[in-house]
């Protein structure tokens, strides 16, 4: 009986260079949309509006343990005869890392969608289909975060120009959202209007 692996010659890995040439080359497999808006109208029908409220649970469920620490510092404050409202200067960084951790955890779980946006049933994909992770979820929230205040919140009309639905920051991280599967399912069979 023989091993498969000692079959094969040696050499380099299929699609990082030819062993007959002796050139390098990369190869670099561009992917397809995943999601197309005129073969499956329904991932997308409504996703806009339904962004803006989930944004805005989300913004709630964010703030929530910010005002409890805000509290908790305040009372602390009198406590200690107003050495504690130092502690106010770490508010900042903590609602950043705050902000990061939600995004990056909710986004990156099994369901690709924070909570709000579970609650409007839609969830984030990769362009070409994969599910979100940490990074991705961290990385769309600081770049949704940076464009919307040095672009002002009118770039977020762009939405309204493509068929995905798509704003800037999810066209610069690569990523869309659309109806989860569950929803999408109940749009493909409601009669048309």
């Amino acid at each position: 009986m023989t091993d498969q692996a000692t079959d094969q010659a040696p050499g380099p890995a299929p699609g990082i260079g030819s062993a007959t040439t002796g050139r390098i080359s990369i190869g670099v497999d561009v992917k397809p949309h995943a999601y197309d808006p005129a073969a499956n109208p329904e991932l997308f029908d409504g996703i806009l509006a339904r962004r803006v409220v989930a944004f805005v649970i989300d913004v709630i469920i964010l703030a929530i343990p910010l005002i409890v620490v805000w509290m908790f510092i305040f009372v602390f404050g009198i406590v200690t005869l107003g050495l504690g409202w130092a502690l106010y200067g770490l508010l900042s960084p903590i609602s950043v890392v705050w902000a990061l951790f939600y995004y990056g955890y909710t986004l990156g779980g099994p369901a690709s969608a924070t909570i709000g946006m579970r609650a409007m049933e839609i969830e984030m994909r990769t362009w070409y289909g994969a599910p979100a992770y940490f990074l991705l979820g961290a990385v769309h929230a600081v770049v949704y975060w940076l464009s919307v205040s040095m672009l002002t919140p009118l770039i977020l009309v762009v939405g309204f120009f493509n068929a995905r639905g798509r704003l800037l920051h999810d066209m610069l991280v690569g990523t869309v959202v659309i109806n989860n599967a569950t929803r999408a399912a109940l749009l493909r069979t409601r009669p048309s209007r």
